[in-house]
């Protein structure tokens, strides 16, 4: 167990920006596959930018990689002009 005040608070800290960048990662994975799972090309090229938009913001705190990011959003905007 941690000794200093400061290893202590690094535990409480780190333990809060674990839980927001797993409910991030997780709601932008779950609106990938609801993009994926579109049938409607209107509905999900409206959809698109929004999720663009976070996995963008996912890559700028580094909880994904830069280039598993461009791979997303370049699956994802091919997988929409194809509907």
């Amino acid at each position: 167990m941690a000794n200093h005040k400061s290893a202590l608070k690094r535990i409480r800290s780190n333990e809060k920006k674990r839980v927001l960048n797993r409910y991030q990662h997780k709601t932008t994975r779950n609106a990938i596959k609801a993009i994926r799972l579109a049938t409607d090309k209107a509905d999900a090229s409206s959809k698109l930018s929004a999720v663009i938009s976070m996995i963008d913001k996912l890559a700028k705190k580094n909880i994904i990689h830069d280039n598993k990011a461009s791979n997303l959003k370049s699956k994802l905007t091919k997988h929409v002009a194809k509907l």
